[in-house]
């Protein structure tokens, strides 16, 4: 007997796979429990509709995430931290502090995670700052570090 699944079953099939498996086993564990259901014409329509709704999403989460590189690369996020000689700063600007500041000077809120700053910025002056924002977009932020009067 032929089943769509509409879960996860380990062993078996990941959600949205068609597969071909014994009508006891169908019946009385995977369509009783609501891990699949048959794969008749209703329910393959039904994936179909599915699978074309993630990929307008998937295309749409794309789009935005390219539209938001744009206004991340013409913005420069100023921070301002103490610093001793040598322009050296006293402990480092985290992630955590551009985020905020990006949050509050452009209006624009980007997770702190997705930031690829493996340490800290130690030095006063400019630092490009890369962020991930999609899987195929990655987006570069102008940092400066000026020193706190």
């Amino acid at each position: 007997m032929k089943v769509v699944f509409l879960q996860d079953v380990k062993g078996q099939g990941k959600k949205g796979q068609i597969k071909e498996v014994s009508e006891g086993y169908a019946q009385n564990f995977l369509i009783k429990k609501g891990l699949a259901k048959e794969a008749n014409a209703q329910a393959m329509s039904e994936l179909q509709g599915q699978k074309r709704l993630e990929e307008k999403n998937a295309a749409a989460e794309l789009q935005a995430a390219k539209d938001l590189k744009e206004k991340l690369e013409a913005l420069e996020v100023v921070v301002k931290a103490k610093s001793g000689e040598g322009g050296r700063l006293f402990g480092s600007v985290s992630t955590k502090q551009v985020a905020a500041e990006l949050q509050k000077t452009h209006g624009i809120k980007v997770d702190k995670r997705k930031m690829e700053l493996p340490d800290g910025i130690r030095s006063l002056g400019y630092t490009n700052v890369p962020i991930k924002l999609h899987h195929d977009v990655k987006a570069t932020l102008k940092v400066h570090v000026k020193e706190e009067a």
